[in-house]
C-alpha cells in the first residue's frame, strides 16, 4: 500500500498508507494499528474492534470513555451507531491526534473530548464523569501495553464505570491462559466473559449487571446493530463464553 505521510515522535515511526479505498495507520514494518474504509469510516475493517461493540447489545450507551485512539474507528463506528452519544478518548500520543484527525476523518463534535495523556495515569486521576462503557485498546509500535492486565489498572478501570457500567477490554489471545488475570476479572465484576476472536485477540466483556436478554432479543438486538454498523455481529456473539 502506498506512503501517504510519515513522521517520527519520541515514542517512534508514524506511517500512514493509502491505496485509494482503505487508509491505514502503523507504527512499524508489518503493524496496523487502524484501517478505515474512506468511503465508509464507521464500518470496523479490524476484527477484533468489531467484536468490541458487541458490548451495545448489553448496553445503550450515553457515555464512554476509549483508551487509546489511533485513527479513530471505534469513534466513527459509535457516532454511526448510537445517537447522542458523549466520548471522551485518551491518547498519549499528539501526533496521533493530530493524524485522526487530518488524515482519518476523525468526526468533530462537541460531544467528543480528545485528552492527550498516558491513558492509565489518565484512568487512576480523573474525577471526570462515570462512563457506561469503557473500551481499553492500548498498543503502541512494541505491542500490548500489559498494564492493562494488572490489578491496579482494573480497579481503576471499575471505578469509572457506573453502578451498571461495562468495561471492554482488548488484550492478545494468550492472555485467555492467565489465571492471574481472570481472577483479579472475576473477582471485581460478577459477570465476565470473553471471545478469541481468532486473529490474535482476546476481547474481555466484565459487568455486575449483565443485560438479561433472552435469546430473542438478544438476536433481534444484534440485528439493529447489524444493519447500523454495516458489519454482522452475529459471529462474534456466538464465540462468546463465560470467563471462569
Amino acid at each position: 500500500m502506498p506512503l501517504l505521510f510519515e513522521t517520527q515522535d519520541e515514542y517512534g515511526s508514524i506511517r500512514v498508507f493509502d491505496d485509494g479505498k482503505f487508509r491505514l495507520l502503523s507504527f512499524a514494518d508489518g503493524d496496523e494499528q487502524s484501517r478505515i474504509q474512506l468511503k465508509a469510516p464507521h464500518v470496523l475493517q479490524h476484527e477484533y474492534t468489531q467484536a468490541m461493540l458487541l458490548a451495545l447489545i448489553h448496553k445503550h450507551p450515553k457515555r464512554v470513555c476509549i483508551l487509546g485512539l489511533g485513527g479513530g474507528a471505534l469513534i466513527h463506528a459509535l457516532m454511526k451507531a448510537v445517537a447522542g452519544i458523549n466520548m471522551t478518548a485518551v491518547e498519549l500520543r499528539q501526533d496521533i491526534v493530530d493524524i485522526a484527525k487530518e488524515y482519518f476523518h476523525l468526526p468533530q463534535s462537541k460531544r467528543l473530548d480528545i485528552i492527550t495523556e498516558d491513558a492509565v495515569d489518565y484512568l487512576a486521576n480523573t474525577n471526570d464523569k462515570k462512563v457506561d462503557i469503557l473500551f481499553a485498546d492500548l498498543y503502541q509500535h512494541f505491542g500490548m501495553d500489559n498494564r492493562v492486565t494488572t490489578e491496579s489498572f482494573l480497579l481503576d478501570a471499575k471505578a469509572r464505570l457506573k453502578a451498571d457500567g461495562m468495561l471492554v477490554l482488548n488484550c492478545w489471545d494468550e492472555h485467555q491462559y492467565d489465571d492471574d488475570l481472570k481472577d483479579i476479572l472475576i473477582n471485581q465484576f460478577s459477570h465476565v466473559q470473553a471471545l478469541d476472536t481468532g486473529c490474535g485477540n482476546w476481547v474481555v466483556f466484565a459487568t455486575n449487571t449483565p443485560h438479561g436478554l433472552n435469546g430473542k432479543q438478544q438476536k433481534e438486538e444484534c440485528e439493529k446493530l447489524s444493519l447500523r454498523l454495516g458489519y454482522s455481529l452475529y459471529k462474534w456473539q456466538s464465540r462468546l463464553q463465560q470467563v471462569v
